[in-house]
């Protein structure tokens, strides 16, 4: 007698068969949309030598966020620049703004410290990762 069987090897058996008919059906206009190569990719690098913007556009004791390149620049004092990742290291939203000396996350209230990116209120469980930044002149560019 043959046993039958199992309900999670024909559950998995049928999701591959699923998956393998949809890539095989799927849109030809959206063939490079599944191309790992493709330059639309959703997770784009900032590239590096970005002008960020000017010095005077970065307010003493505040700062901006570039939502574009997911970077937010601060100006503790009076011409220190500093840069963080603009990714909330709480579930990954972008903070939104820079207000009375912290970084603040619009998704669940987390904010950061401007001068180290330190976590001043949760639920984030760590600091914002620095980034790199080179001020020339009058302007502030992504390294």
């Amino acid at each position: 007698m043959t046993n039958p069987p199992a309900r999670r090897t024909v559950l998995g058996t049928g999701a591959a068969f699923l998956l393998a008919g949809c890539s095989k059906y799927g849109d030809s206009n959206s063939s490079s949309a599944a191309s790992p190569t493709a330059t639309t990719s959703p997770i784009a690098k900032p590239s590096a030598n970005k002008e960020l913007a000017e010095k005077s556009d970065i307010p003493v004791g505040g700062g901006k966020v570039f939502k574009e390149e997911k970077v937010v620049v601060t100006q503790p004092k009076k011409g220190e620049f500093k840069a963080f990742s603009a990714i909330c290291t709480h579930q990954g939203c972008t903070v939104n703004k820079v207000a009375d000396g912290t970084i603040d996350c619009p998704c669940h209230g987390s904010k950061y410290r401007i001068t180290d990116a330190s976590v001043v209120h949760g639920p984030a469980p760590r600091p914002l990762p620095a980034k790199k930044i080179t001020v020339k002149g009058k302007s502030i560019f992504l390294a």
